[in-house]
């Protein structure tokens, strides 16, 4: 199974934990992550990643989400394929960045696309191509179909 956590995803655990919501996300994250570092889970890595972690105003958080990339199976970098299949999805109304970010997840061969950003969740049944779901939905679906073995 391979995942794609866009920026919004690996930001969670840093957010105001004061609404349930934000703390079920960003536990359900850290499980994610433990099943990555343990290899149950291949996590896919982009160039719009990168990007947009360069521009994080804190410098630890910047770190700590950048050392994700070495445990990445799969690093996508911006291609041309890349380019005309987000401005696809730009089309049904998603920002560019995050149609990218769709874009190098479908380019990775990713079955979900995990994400906490509420506009791609509200998009997500006009892409089709990938699974889109917030991290909590990610752990619930996974459940049900190890339930069903």
């Amino acid at each position: 199974m391979r995942i794609y956590l866009d920026n919004c995803c690996f930001n969670r655990p840093y957010d105001n934990q004061d609404a349930v919501v934000v703390r079920l996300e960003s536990e359900a994250k850290l499980y994610i992550q433990e099943d990555v570092k343990s290899d149950n889970i291949e996590l896919a890595w982009s160039f719009v990643l990168d990007y947009e972690n360069s521009q994080n105003p804190y410098p630890l958080k910047q770190k700590n989400i950048a050392a994700w990339r070495d445990l990445a199976k799969i690093d996508i970098v911006e291609s041309e394929e890349v380019v005309k299949c987000a401005e696809s999805f730009a089309q049904v109304g998603l920002r560019s960045h995050d149609a990218l970010h769709i874009a190098c997840a479908i380019s990775a061969r990713c079955d979900w696309f995990i994400t906490t950003d509420k506009d791609i969740l509200r998009k997500s049944p006009d892409i089709g191509m990938i699974t889109i779901v917030n991290p909590v939905e990610f752990w619930e679906l996974r459940e049900e179909k190890n339930n069903e073995k």
